[in-house]
């Protein structure tokens, strides 16, 4: 028996091992799987498993990489979404992207461990500890690009504080009532940026801000209200020039998320400005692209796009129970998958051996608790426990962070890479 009766609470415990890092690897779980890999069908593969296919991944960098060119802008693709260096290298070295977004000091740090020379932290830098850390990586890396929001008096203080002998650029955040962070007037834009240039540790180079706070819809209203929003930022780096406020030959604005990077550029290359403008979009989510949200919001999802991204994310679970005819239970959930815009998509069925590939028709994840998945499905359907079925996933933001590791697979499953992420 694997079990000793009486049961006994003895207080007995075994020596400390080295703990797992990679919860869809078998063995010891804290060495990837190997190139060459058959995912399905390999003794080494515990599910559930999240990957990413390497011909999705590669089309994404190459769509959003044409639709810059095409259009004229810069891209610092945003790291937050998968922290993964593999992944954000690429889109660098092979996706024409400037540099990385990130969201906190914690990511800029990540970065330039990564090796990323160009790094713009799309928010406000008011932390002690991250300024100085910042201040003296660029002390020690003049020949490193950084980039920072400025939105508050208070905000140009804590960074002369604490920057020490460094000097960095920063953009003006501007946003509007019940919007995030950024200045609300004009008013209030001029005094920071003032203050700005009269700062020895700041130099002013932009006006930035984020479209998608604003909880615009794709209809005519919403497009409407993002341009709108667009040309308030547009206006305040017309009259901050006009105070010749700005310490850079050029002008950068910058927004345009994921969901919005084309009415953006249509903006931003469009505006008329004393200098020379420089448009910075800031999408991150198209590397992964999704099955579910950006599928739906995405501009390259919009009626007549001349570019198109591809759903690179794939959660896929084995089947544990069916006790009632039209339900069973998958063995992913919320500590697996993103659940906070829509739960998983059945995309593929396949036997317990990996084989039989054939569409998920008429099934659907109805909820995810902790660790189990409601699939509802045809009674008729023949799925049985030990079953893999495969979902695409929505909002790759809230997918990457539930996975130290993810399998980079080619469209046979095949391994090809390691993809493991920093959060």
């Amino acid at each position: 028996m694997s079990i000793h009766f009486p049961l006994q609470a003895d207080g007995a415990l075994d020596a400390l091992q080295p703990v797992p890092r990679f919860k869809s690897v078998a063995g010891s779980g804290n060495q990837p799987l190997a190139n060459g890999t058959l995912v399905f069908n390999s003794p080494d593969v515990f599910s559930p498993l999240m990957l990413m296919k390497q011909s999705a991944l590669e089309n994404n960098l190459r769509q959003l990489a044409a639709f810059c060119r095409e259009q004229g802008v810069m891209l610092a693709a945003h790291g937050k979404t998968s922290m993964s260096p593999a992944i954000l290298r690429r889109a660098v070295a092979e996706g024409g992207a400037w540099g990385l977004s990130a969201a906190t000091p914690a990511q800029v740090r990540a970065l330039r461990q990564f090796g990323i020379r160009n790094v713009f932290l799309a928010n406000e830098l008011v932390d002690p500890a991250g300024i100085r850390w910042i201040g003296e990586w660029q002390k020690q890396h003049p020949e490193h690009s950084f980039l920072c929001y400025v939105d508050s008096l208070q905000g140009v203080r804590l960074l002369e504080q604490h920057l020490g002998d460094s000097r960095i650029s920063v953009l003006l955040e501007m946003s509007v009532s019940g919007g995030r962070t950024g200045c609300r007037s004009s008013a209030e834009a001029l005094e920071i940026a003032a203050a700005i240039a009269a700062s020895p540790a700041l130099q002013l180079v932009g006006v930035a801000g984020y479209e998608g706070a604003l909880g615009a819809g794709r209809d005519a209203a919403g497009v409407q209200c993002v341009k709108d929003y667009c040309q308030m930022l547009i206006a305040t780096a017309a009259l901050l020039a006009e105070k010749n406020l700005f310490a850079s030959p050029h002008i950068i604005l910058s927004a345009g998320g994921g969901a919005w990077f084309d009415v953006v550029s249509a903006c931003f290359t469009a505006a008329n400005l004393p200098l020379p403008v420089t448009p910075l979009i800031r999408s991150g989510a198209y590397m992964a692209h999704d099955s579910g949200l950006y599928a739906r919001i995405a501009p390259f999802a919009q009626p007549g796009a001349r570019h198109h991204f591809t759903a690179a994310l794939e959660i896929w679970g084995r089947v544990l129970s069916r006790p009632e005819p039209g339900l069973a239970f998958v063995d992913f959930g919320r500590r697996d998958v993103p659940f906070d815009q829509d739960l998983p998509n059945p995309l593929w069925v396949r036997d317990v051996d990996g084989s039989a590939l054939r569409a998920a028709s008429g099934m659907r994840i109805s909820e995810v608790n902790d660790q189990h998945a409601y699939l509802l499905l045809p009674q008729e359907d023949r799925l049985k426990p030990g079953d893999w079925v495969g979902c695409g996933i929505s909002h790759p933001c809230t997918a990457f962070d539930k996975w130290r590791y993810l399998p980079l697979v080619d469209d046979d499953y095949c391994v090809t890479d390691s993809l493991e992420t920093a959060f």
